[in-house]
């Protein structure tokens, strides 16, 4: 029997694909990459926000038109969210199953090909791991999961709603799972929650033995600190009752744990304790619990890479308090400077929301002048999504579609002009480059050979490639220019978003990288 798995959303999503497809191979499932030959297609969903909803529903409906023998099974966010209703009224998938407990998905699988229709939704519970052998990236990349759910309650967020409230993976289990990869040949390990800043912080976290962490800014998830209906902006829109009001993140619970760093910092500590050669990037950490005494930390070990990624949202404190955050435009620049001055080269990526309720063409103007104020060299940019569920669902004065939108496309243009003018900067420097794929010679010169890679400062999927021109006539530069190689490459130009490089010479770190053929990579096939 064949699957064939249907991947959207984010990078925590796309781990608890890699999980699926080796649970399923476990029970002799074989992996197909041409949907046309599975017997069961798992469209691995994401139901963060409308647009992503509509992409899973669609896929569905796609695949039954499609491929109407092929057993389907939603699976994912959307699926963890509104399994009972869709049951009813996405009749054109076979069965529905969540993302709690992956390992319950065999549950599922056997009365699904017995013509059955099940629904299962496990308990949010833990954090899902397990061995990944193969990965839906490019060759030499992969994310590691430290923490699952969120004790953040953001007024617009259906997270917690999702996957549920925070937990952390033990220390000894993510330094085990990097020190695997790294033995299989994998130089970039990119650490992915939530929010890793509050790694550590779950109400049953004991991550490194001794209890509970805490975040030097308070700890999320704390029943202290309620925030009444007159202490929010928006306040007077409320449906639901004070008691019912989302607990302000930035109170604390005491931490059980003495020791006088945060939990992300001794986790990176420890990491810094694995010998080899790597590389780390820390995606998503929100900005009102960023710990700095990571910051020293990172800068002790060169492996760790300065990439930052900090979704500030909005820019007008207004909007941010109404967002159920606690930070300002003055805490969130002195922030990115505090970053910088440690590291002068760093790369700086964040998120914006366009069109939150309440927001105004002043907020709106803060919000751009506080993007040109901290110029991130990267950002994406939605607009704002009615969530069920949520705080901000019943709030007043909510913005124009069409308004929103074209705040967006406004934060989108400024974005570019911002990014452009940061890539600049990095012209002349020479790098190493990570290469994800060897295109075919150029059509001016047959003999100059092309590949596509990144640097320390571009994360996977979301921010722009290195062009790397290399000469195809040469057999030690066509040796070097593979996929999942690193090689040095010196920045000769740069357009909107991408980098042009040539080829300098092989990189030395490769020598020090292990060669297995242990892990699969989808992006090679």
């Amino acid at each position: 029997m064949k699957f064939f798995i249907d991947q959207h959303g984010c990078a925590k999503n796309q781990v608890d694909g890699e999980l699926i497809i080796n649970l399923l191979k476990k029970k002799d499932w074989e992996q197909t990459f041409e949907a046309a030959e599975a017997d069961l297609i798992v469209v691995n969903s994401c139901g963060f926000i409308e647009s992503a909803k509509t992409e899973s529903i669609n896929a569905v409906m796609s695949a039954r038109a499609m491929y109407p023998k092929a057993k389907i099974l939603l699976a994912g966010c959307l699926a963890e969210r509104y399994a009972n209703d869709l049951k009813d009224d996405l009749l054109e998938a076979d069965g529905f199953f969540g993302n709690g407990d992956l390992s319950q998905i065999y549950k599922v699988i056997e009365p699904l090909m017995k013509d059955e229709r099940p629904v299962l939704v496990p308990e949010q519970k833990g954090v899902c791991c397990g061995d990944r052998n193969l990965l839906l990236s490019f060759k030499g990349t992969a994310f590691v999961k430290i923490t699952e759910g969120c004790n953040n309650r953001c007024s617009f967020c259906a997270i917690p709603i999702i996957r549920g409230d925070l937990r952390s993976r033990k220390a000894s289990e993510i330094i085990t799972e990097i020190k695997d990869l790294v033995s299989k040949g994998v130089y970039e390990i990119n650490l992915i929650g939530q929010d890793l800043a509050a790694y550590g912080t779950g109400a049953t976290d004991n991550c490194f033995g001794d209890g509970r962490t805490h975040l030097p800014n308070g700890t999320p998830g704390s029943e202290v600190g309620m925030v009444p209906p007159s202490q929010h902006s928006c306040s007077e829109t409320r449906s639901k009752p004070a008691s019912q009001v989302l607990p302000l993140a930035g109170r604390s619970l005491p931490a059980t744990s003495q020791t006088s760093l945060s939990g992300l910092a001794r986790l990176i500590k420890k990491i810094s304790e694995i010998e080899g050669t790597f590389a780390v990037r820390l995606l998503y950490i929100h900005p009102d619990h960023f710990s700095e005494d990571i910051l020293p930390v990172m800068k002790a070990d060169s492996r760790f890479l300065h990439y930052f990624d900090i979704p500030f949202q909005n820019g007008d404190d207004a909007i941010i308090k109404s967002m159920n955050r606690v930070g300002s435009g003055e805490k969130y620049r002195a922030l990115i400077a505090k970053i910088r001055e440690t590291f002068p080269d760093a790369a700086i990526r964040t998120t914006f929301m366009a069109g939150f309720p309440g927001e105004t063409e002043e907020s709106f103007e803060n919000t751009k002048k506080f993007l040109k104020d901290i110029s991130t060299d990267w950002s994406g940019c939605f607009s704002y999504s009615k969530e069920d569920d949520t705080p901000a669902y019943s709030f007043k004065k909510q913005v124009p579609h069409k308004t929103a939108e074209k705040r967006a496309s406004e934060l989108v243009e400024l974005q570019a002009e911002i990014t452009r003018e940061r890539l600049k900067t990095r012209c002349g420097g020479e790098y190493d480059i990570l290469i994800e794929e060897v295109l075919s010679e150029s059509e001016e010169n047959p003999d100059e050979g092309l590949a596509i890679g990144r640097a320390g400062f571009q994360a996977p999927e979301v921010d722009g490639s290195v062009v790397v021109r290399y000469d195809r006539s040469s057999e030690s530069e066509c040796n070097a220019v593979k996929s999942g190689r690193l090689v040095r490459v010196k920045i000769v130009s740069s357009g909107d978003v991408d980098l042009n490089g040539d080829f300098v010479c092989d990189s030395p770190l490769n020598e020090k990288i292990a060669e297995s053929s242990e892990i699969d990579f989808a992006q090679e096939r």
